[in-house]
């Protein structure tokens, strides 16, 4: 394996003729899913420059804010993994040293690969689990990624574990994406994150994808917004009645079509993340346009404790445990395609896709 460098990081890459994958060792995040023939990476890159987290320093490096969320935002890029806290960690577990989103996505990783795959490990050690990722390429746009957690401690763990999949211009654009998934129960979430410049009607509960807005009116989240300005972040259980859950994104521009694809009792919420030239505080600075597709075991963000005090949400699991000396199991795929027009149903019987 080649170590090379990715936009100021260390990484490691496979490829085919059809798609490239490119992954960060520090972080572990996948910072890029390229359509080859398009030249097109849906997922996002922060507008400001990106270091390693081991590189971080609040002294050092003011250029990412003086907020809780400066050290991850140092480094963040692409797909990241929350693990194993979803959002900010208690007051206490903070100055303890648990970052937002868990160890998961600042962690140093150990990257190996034979050519066709990459593997991710690492351990966290405040939490006391052990992950690996493995990226493998299955044909022409098709990317499996399993991964297995492990408690390397004596108590059984509530855990929270999302997959952060970040999605940016030039693949997204203001009032033309579109995205489709197989939600039921929404929400809205409670605090208003965005100071009052978001349209959704805080704490609302809806179905599928349009959501009710602060003046009365609906916002079709099935397309990108079309104003200048806007933040928001929503819920969504994914439809138990189906095994697959699944989210597509596709660029009219280009004609790519991404998306991912698991199984629902792995992964049973998605959650919507929108910031659009909102944060003005730095490293964002008013210049940031992303849609954040991130499905996971938790419907919103919240410390450890607020995660088992939720419990459940329209009786689903907030949360997973992970047993004591125990080791769980997921596997999901991405995708990346041309299409002309964005399907309205994905199915997989675990050797190809279709769209319909």
């Amino acid at each position: 394996m080649t170590e090379l460098n990715y936009r100021n990081r260390r990484a490691v890459r496979v490829e085919n003729e059809t798609v490239r994958v490119t992954a960060l060792i520090e972080g572990g995040h996948i910072a890029e899913i390229v359509h080859k023939a398009k030249n097109v990476n849906p997922l996002w890159t922060p507008p400001w420059p990106s270091i390693e987290p081991s590189q971080y320093s609040p002294a050092k490096n003011p250029e990412y804010g003086s907020s809780n969320e400066a050290y991850i935002l140092s480094g963040l890029m692409g797909h990241s993994l929350c693990l194993d806290t979803y959002g900010m960690p208690s007051p206490e577990e903070f100055a303890a040293g648990v970052p937002v989103h868990g160890e998961g996505p600042v962690a140093p990783y150990v990257a190996t690969s034979d050519g066709t795959s990459i593997s991710l490990s690492c351990v966290l050690p405040l939490a006391q689990l052990a992950f690996h990722r493995q990226i493998d390429l299955r044909g022409k746009g098709l990317i499996r990624m399993r991964e297995s957690l492990e408690n390397l401690s004596p108590t059984d763990r509530p855990t929270a574990w999302t997959q952060h999949v970040t999605l940016g211009p030039p693949f997204l654009e203001l009032g033309r994406t579109q995205f489709r998934a197989p939600v039921t129960r929404s929400k809205v979430i409670d605090e208003d994150f965005t100071d009052g410049g978001g349209f959704h009607k805080i704490g609302a509960e809806f179905e599928g994808l349009i959501c009710p807005a602060k003046n009365g009116d609906a916002i079709d989240m099935r397309v990108y917004t079309s104003q200048p300005v806007s933040g928001g972040f929503t819920t969504h259980l994914l439809d138990p009645a189906s095994d697959n859950a699944y989210f597509v994104a596709w660029s009219p521009t280009t004609q790519v079509l991404f998306g991912y694809i698991w199984n629902r009792e792995d992964f049973p919420w998605l959650c919507r993340w929108e910031e659009n030239h909102l944060r003005s505080d730095p490293p964002w600075n008013g210049q940031t346009m992303t849609c954040a597709m991130e499905f996971g075991v938790s419907p919103s963000l919240g410390s450890r404790r607020q995660m088992v005090e939720r419990g459940r949400l329209f009786g689903t699991p907030a949360y997973r445990w992970v047993p004591a000396k125990s080791s769980v199991e997921v596997e999901y795929h991405a995708f990346i395609a041309t299409t002309d027009s964005i399907p309205e149903r994905v199915s997989f019987d675990g050797g190809s896709l279709r769209f319909g």
